[in-house]
């Protein structure tokens, strides 16, 4: 009996160390996950990292199609990345969080979450909880944006417009049209000046401000248009008209269709030249009508269901000399109404003469073969602004118009919160040295945690160095020094390859650029921290 009884003794035994086995493997996962997830996000961030500043270099990024992008734009650059990993994919959200909120400084925050993400992996090796560690750095990000506000920010009287201008400029020193900065800026600052009252608003709706897009020139053609500026060309009528009376229809100038599922059966020419005349007599009936309301110049909405405008409309309305332009598109029907003061007509019962708006002249005009309209001298104008941008090849155009939305990002940003901090890593260099002397009064771990953060913020200088071709530790080194002993616009002048102090050298940003970076990258650390699992749904 005695053998038969040795493995039903041993049953209980192997089935306890297979329990505790799994006991171990169950409180290994978390960490494990955790591990992933900080690899996964590293990785993005020392994919854009060489991007950082104005020697960071470009990204050619190619779609499915073979449509190549060249930028170096953190926010162009992970949203046309291909990530599979969820918290990769969470690091994307964070560039176009701060490209929202700030606009500018979407690789900074990419590459700040990066190496943040760097010293929480360190302190987790000490046996730090995780949730301590993202109370600990929740508590640094709000310490730095109260050191930010209330010491480092110079606060700024939105009419010192060469300040702003500078502001500008420098978020423009980093892109690809670098060398036209000097043109932009001035632009960006002015479209945003005349689309809001600087004494009394608060923020700055970038959708009064349309840019367009023409293929041809250089990027020094561009220019800010006085008045209303339209992609479509005229397709009926005169190309120029003066003392303009203008209606934006939103029906169409054509024989209604019958349902898709409906046919009309026609046996002999006398029913077909009975369908075409009352064709005729409906198209002129509404030509008529818009004519005898004292219109000029016709706006037609785009139409998905039919065609808004048919050759016997064309013919009709040209005939009558009313200047017509079609397809303005749905998302553009907003724009114009505010930019000529004019309502919306949705039925032909409600094309009177009071919902039309009035120009002093609307002319076809040619831009290196592009043909465009320009309203001029409405006399009911909103607070709107258009801007032609030009460029010799596509991609040039493409991140001329990215730099010039990252622009007028900046001055908006001045207008929300009206203070300017220097740039070149100098507030970040600045911040680690107040950190690392925060830590020295606090005790257990937000001691430990806001000298990791101290660590990690110094990441935006050292790249700036790196990328500038410049001795990194060593600059770092004198940059911490130079802090140290009170000098705080200490930083880097990358054109002049070497320290200064960079608010002399006009390299001046807007402080909710840095703010704003500093609270997301945080919070997406402090967001990583805090997942242990990742589960997959049924769907």
């Amino acid at each position: 009996m005695a053998p038969a009884a040795t493995p039903i003794a041993r049953a209980p035994a192997g089935s306890g160390g297979d329990a505790s086995n799994k006991v171990f493997q169950d409180r290994r996962k978390p960490a494990e996950i955790r591990s992933s997830n900080m690899i996964a996000a590293k990785a993005v961030a020392d994919a854009i990292r060489t991007s950082l500043g104005p020697r960071g270099m470009d990204k050619m990024i190619q779609d499915g199609k073979g449509e190549v992008t060249i930028t170096n734009d953190g926010a162009t650059i992970l949203k046309q990345m291909n990530v599979l990993h969820p918290a990769a994919k969470m690091l994307v959200e964070l560039s176009k969080a701060q490209d929202t909120e700030a606009g500018d400084g979407t690789t900074s925050v990419v590459v700040l979450a990066g190496a943040i993400l760097e010293a929480a992996e360190k302190l987790l090796q000490k046996g730090i909880h995780p949730t301590q560690i993202a109370e600990g750095f929740r508590s640094a990000g709000l310490a730095c944006q109260e050191i930010v506000r209330k010491e480092l920010a110079t606060p700024l009287d939105i009419n010192d417009i060469p300040m702003v201008q500078k502001c500008a400029s420098t978020s423009l020193n980093s892109k690809v049209v670098s060398q036209q900065s000097s043109l932009l800026a001035p632009i960006a600052q002015e479209a945003v000046f005349r689309v809001i009252d600087p004494e009394n608003d608060t923020n700055v709706d970038l959708k009064d401000i349309k840019v367009s897009t023409v293929l041809g020139g250089t990027v020094e053609d561009t220019e800010l248009m006085e008045g209303l500026l339209l992609r479509q060309r005229v397709c009926a009528g005169p190309k120029k008209i003066e003392k303009a009376k203008i209606g934006l229809i939103q029906f169409c100038i054509s024989p209604p269709k019958t349902d898709m599922d409906m046919n009309i059966i026609i046996n002999d020419y006398t029913q077909m030249d009975r369908v075409l005349k009352e064709e005729r007599n409906y198209i002129l009936n509404i030509v008529k009508k818009i004519k005898a309301s004292g219109c000029n110049v016709l706006l037609i909405q785009k139409s998905i269901l039919r065609d808004a405008l048919n050759d016997l409309s064309q013919h009709f309305l040209d005939k009558l000399k009313i200047l017509t332009i079609r397809d303005v598109e749905r998302e553009d029907v907003e724009f114009v109404c505010k930019s000529l003061g004019c309502r919306p007509i949705a039925s032909l019962d409600h094309f009177t003469a009071e919902n039309l708006a009035t120009a002093e002249l609307v002319e076809e005009f040619s831009a290196s073969g592009t043909k465009l309209v320009k309203i001029n001298g409405s006399s009911n104008q909103g607070r709107t602004v258009s801007i032609l941008v030009r460029g010799s090849n596509k991609l040039v155009l493409h991140e001329a118009e990215r730099s010039l939305h990252d622009a007028l990002c900046v001055v908006r940003c001045l207008v929300k919160e009206r203070g300017v901090i220097a740039g070149g890593g100098a507030p970040e260099i600045e911040l680690s040295v107040r950190l690392f002397q925060k830590a020295l009064e606090l005790t257990g771990v937000d001691a430990y945690c806001y000298k990791a953060f101290a660590e990690a913020l110094e990441v935006i200088p050292m790249t700036l160095a790196e990328n500038a071709g410049m001795p990194a530790i060593n600059t770092v080194t004198q940059l911490r020094k130079l802090h140290a002993d009170g000098n705080k616009s200490a930083g880097l002048n990358i054109k002049k390859g070497a320290i200064a102090n960079i608010m002399d050298d006009n390299v001046v940003q807007p402080s909710l650029v840095t703010i704003s970076a500093i609270n997301l990258a945080t919070e997406f650390v402090a967001a990583i921290l805090k997942i242990d699992d990742i589960v997959n749904t049924v769907r």
